[in-house]
């Protein structure tokens, strides 16, 4: 059985209410509010940096949860690396993952980013394998159908903690805040690893896909549930988006039609409304803050 980072939700004790998940597969969203205080934009950081890890998420401080992460990466480049049978340079791999660490939930180019780590194309696809066996990275694969043309086929590559992603890159939060490409890249790695085990648990057992096509058109995250039917996913560090947010959701829908299921642009403002037909704007904590009626 694969265990997954701590998610807010379970930190939060709410995992006896439906998850947002269920609520927009079961439930009229239109009616969804959110219990308790909203965090803000600061707020989100500070929870991405607290990492999914039991040990440093419940019970270590922020300098201490740093060091507890920065001590995993070297106990994974040096130890268990080599426990799971491969001989790596860990000076290699340790400069690998600072790559990781700074593309996370993001598409670059492979040899953009296998150049950038001073090695070659073989060795990350080996470095790859290994982080994926250990459950340190994820491909999330681009979504295929008949239905849609000129869709690119690369996986999107995230470290399944954001917390962990920020220590492999050696950057601070006020690094973060400072670059709005790593903030955005910040809030997607946390908003999927908390979407991560949510899809394990729905029925059928759905799957996390991105989309990216020649035309310009992109969607942060796909829900296949099965059966051609799907839940498109922006995420976005702004606390008001706009129907422009929603843009490549509303394409997404308007190709697929009763198949989308619903929408989403998550955001880090305080409030949901809606967007278009089938798409919302939620604030991040909805996915563990929702209520409903």
């Amino acid at each position: 059985m694969v265990l997954h980072g701590l998610t807010e939700r379970e930190i939060a004790h709410a995992v006896d209410q439906p998850s947002l998940l269920d609520l927009l597969l079961d439930s009229d969203i239109s009616q969804l509010s959110i219990s308790g205080p909203s965090p803000g934009l600061d707020d989100y950081v500070d929870l991405a940096l607290r990492s999914g890890f039991p040990e440093a998420a419940l019970n270590l401080s922020a300098p201490g949860q740093l060091a507890w992460l920065d001590a995993y990466i070297d106990h994974v480049v040096n130890r268990d690396v080599l426990a799971a049978g491969e001989q790596r340079d860990p000076i290699r791999l340790r400069r690998y993952l600072e790559v990781l660490g700074l593309s996370t939930a993001g598409l670059p180019a492979e040899s953009t980013v296998y150049q950038a780590a001073g090695i070659n194309q073989r060795t990350a696809d080996a470095y790859d394998r290994i982080l994926a066996a250990l459950y340190l990275i994820e491909l999330v694969p681009a979504w295929a159908t008949n239905r849609l043309n000129r869709l690119t086929k690369r996986a999107k590559r995230y470290l399944t903690d954001p917390a962990l992603a920020l220590a492999a890159a050696r950057v601070d939060e006020r690094s973060v805040l400072r670059d709005g490409d790593l903030l955005g890249r910040l809030i997607d790695t946390f908003v999927v690893a908390q979407l991560r085990p949510e899809v394990t648990l729905l029925h059928p057992r759905a799957r996390l896909h991105h989309i990216r096509s020649r035309d310009g058109q992109e969607v942060d995250v796909v829900i296949d549930l099965g059966g051609g039917e799907v839940i498109g996913i922006e995420i976005k560090a702004s606390s008001a988006p706009t129907a422009r947010d929603a843009r490549h959701l509303i394409w997404l829908r308007d190709q697929l039609g009763p198949d989308f299921r619903a929408g989403i642009v998550f955001h880090t403002g305080p409030i949901p409304f809606d967007l278009d037909d089938r798409i919302w704007a939620l604030p991040i904590c909805a996915l563990w803050a929702a209520r409903t009626g």
